[in-house]
């Protein structure tokens, strides 16, 4: 029997809302907020879920979270929209992670327990962070191959993709072996779940895996493996500084600019 495709693709579960409060090491403050999946993750899950439907019938799509054990409600979900398997990394000692020390947990999650895998997408970045430096920072980790800000997959093998990434300034085509991971820079998704799909999503176990169970070093996770923090956590003020121009001197200001028009700029 062929080996599975596998894809792994790591989601979050980020705060419902913009009524967002610190704790006082200046992380969010999660407790009582709706939450939902990150919606560049749920564009990664999509582009997994259209691998498998369209390109490579036998692949596997594995769901992976870090977080609190509310965290399972976004893994029922990704269950739900296609994904095959999930895994729920929780542990009291991966809270107050920045994104180095979170690489290295999810990394370790990879290399321990899935370590066999084709490809692992993520969302660009998560919507409560913004930073879009821990899918990199993993690859690093994993030594593998990496194409962020992905617009569209080419093509696809199990050997190799060719994607199409778009940043500000450039579009460029770029192909690379497998294993890889991929970053893909869309939100939201067509997915929409049957009855039956919920119905499985409810009937298929979530692995809950502590530290320990990763085999995570203490000194590299969570807090402890955090070179950076927070130093200063606030809501931005927006400020709006508005003129009233009359209807008169709009007049005058439109005849000015057909002067200057008509003189070609001559007088400045």
């Amino acid at each position: 029997m062929d080996k599975k495709f596998k894809i792994i693709v790591f989601v979050k579960q980020v705060p419902d809302t913009d009524d967002i409060k610190w704790t006082e090491n200046n992380t969010i403050q999660r407790d009582g907020l709706d939450s939902i999946i990150n919606p560049y993750d749920l564009s990664a899950l999509q582009t997994a879920v259209e691998i498998k439907k369209y390109r490579i019938k036998n692949a596997e799509i594995v769901a992976v979270s870090m977080g609190p054990k509310q965290a399972e409600e976004a893994l029922k979900q990704a269950l739900a929209l296609g994904a095959d398997r999930a895994y729920l990394l929780s542990d009291r000692k991966f809270s107050a992670a920045d994104t180095l020390a979170t690489a290295y947990t999810l990394s370790q999650f990879v290399k321990s327990k899935e370590p066999d895998f084709d490809m692992i997408i993520c969302g660009q970045q998560a919507i409560d962070g913004d930073t879009a430096q821990t899918p990199s920072s993993m690859a690093e980790k994993l030594s593998i191959a990496q194409i962020t800000a992905c617009k569209n997959i080419e093509e696809l093998s199990k050997e190799s993709i060719t994607a199409i990434r778009e940043t500000s300034d450039s579009v460029s085509k770029i192909k690379a072996k497998l294993p890889v991971l991929i970053t893909i820079d869309a939100t939201g998704t067509y997915l929409q779940p049957r009855i039956n799909d919920y119905m499985r999503a409810q009937d298929t176990e979530i692995i809950v895996l502590n530290a320990e169970e990763i085999g995570a070093d203490p000194a590299k996770i969570g807090y402890a493996g955090s070179p950076t923090y927070v130093k200063r956590a606030y809501r931005a003020v927006k400020e709006r500084n508005n003129t009233v121009v009359t209807a008169q001197a709009a007049e005058v200001l439109n005849t000015e600019i057909e002067n200057v028009k008509t003189s070609g700029g001559e007088n400045g």
